[in-house]
């Protein structure tokens, strides 16, 4: 059974105490999906911090008052950060330049570092073929083909060079514990959490959320990715190592307990999402933009478009791995799907 232990989530600049000398934080974020959380863990020289939250002024000024109030003032030793995400590393570099050692994966930093210094005025060639291939609204292409996309240097800090490396199978210390390092795949390369030997307590990232499942989107940056894939291996490969009672500190909603549960979950809602794709092409071959209505069960707007484009790309090229389907190109550039019979 999936239980959420703590109702109600911290203020931001305030925190709330979930283990002993784990300390819970939520900064808010400008989107739909409108925080994100962050985790200090106390040790007898100073304070490691996991996750930031975006790089704004906002952000800055409420982790100044945590600084001061909640964490009481104790220097901030290490800042850990789970993947590469702006809503995770966005204030790594500023955390950096107050003395903090930066940790995080070989990938995650090389992702981070190397999109924050790719700043493009207008979408490049490559994501608009991408576009045209998944099949996007005409109106939508031509209204984002003119306008300034998103660019990770907006709302990351820059990162310096330098940072200590996390990697799979190895041990960390953190918060008087040693935590057992598992990478997961799919929502990001390399993706960081970590299994407390200690106590029951697991850093779960975007890997292990209660309530949501993160996006498991294709990027022109790797156009033939199978994250759907990816992430079901991780689930999978996670179950081994999951008990009903351990304390899921994830990166987004509440903390909750029943990771075997949870991760089955997240393995049916998939497969059950591939079902209902591979239902809907058996009325003639679409575009991943035709495929929102098996998939997605909310009204799909401006706001959450591009989200559920890359998400559905990604089912499809699952299938495609899979064997189950195949794609041939329409004259317009946009890629058809067809079952196989």
């Amino acid at each position: 059974m999936i239980q959420t232990p703590f109702d109600t989530a911290p203020a931001p600049g305030e925190a709330v105490e979930v283990a002993d000398g784990v300390l819970w934080l939520r900064i808010p974020l400008p989107m739909v999906l409108d925080h994100v959380n962050a985790y200090a863990l106390r040790d007898d020289d100073g304070w490691t911090l996991v996750d930031t939250g975006l790089d704004s002024r906002k952000t800055r000024a409420i982790w100044e008052a945590a600084l001061a109030g909640p964490l009481q003032g104790v220097p901030l030793r290490r800042l850990v950060v789970t993947h590469h995400h702006p809503d995770h590393v966005g204030l790594a570099g500023w955390f950096q330049a107050q003395g903090a050692e930066l940790v995080m994966t070989r990938t995650a930093w090389l992702m981070a570092r190397m999109l924050t210094l790719d700043e493009q005025p207008l979408p490049t060639p490559e994501t608009l073929a991408f576009w045209r291939g998944a099949g996007m609204e005409a109106g939508i292409f031509a209204a984002r083909s003119a306008e300034r996309p998103f660019n990770f240097c907006d709302i990351v800090h820059p990162l310096p060079l330098g940072f200590s490396r996390l990697r799979d199978g190895d041990s960390f210390a953190m918060g008087g514990r040693v935590w057992d390092i598992r990478f997961g795949q799919g929502h990001a390369p390399d993706h960081a959490t970590f299994w407390s030997r200690d106590d029951g307590l697991i850093l779960g990232g975007d890997q292990m959320l209660a309530t949501i499942s993160p996006n498991l989107g294709v990027y022109a940056t790797e156009p033939g990715a199978d994250p759907v894939g990816e992430w079901l291996t991780s689930c999978a490969g996670f179950m081994a190592h999951a008990r009903a009672d351990q304390l899921v500190l994830p990166g987004h909603k509440l903390p909750f307990s029943g990771l075997p549960d949870r991760l089955r979950q997240m393995i049916d809602n998939h497969e059950g999402a591939l079902e209902r794709l591979i239902a809907h092409l058996e009325s003639g071959p679409k575009t991943a933009a035709e495929c929102f209505p098996p998939l997605f069960k909310r009204k799909i707007d401006g706001g959450t478009y591009g989200l559920a484009l890359v998400e559905a790309v990604a089912h499809l090229n699952h299938l495609l791995a899979r064997g189950a389907i195949h794609r041939t190109r329409r004259g317009d550039g946009a890629w058809l799907h067809h079952l196989l019979r």
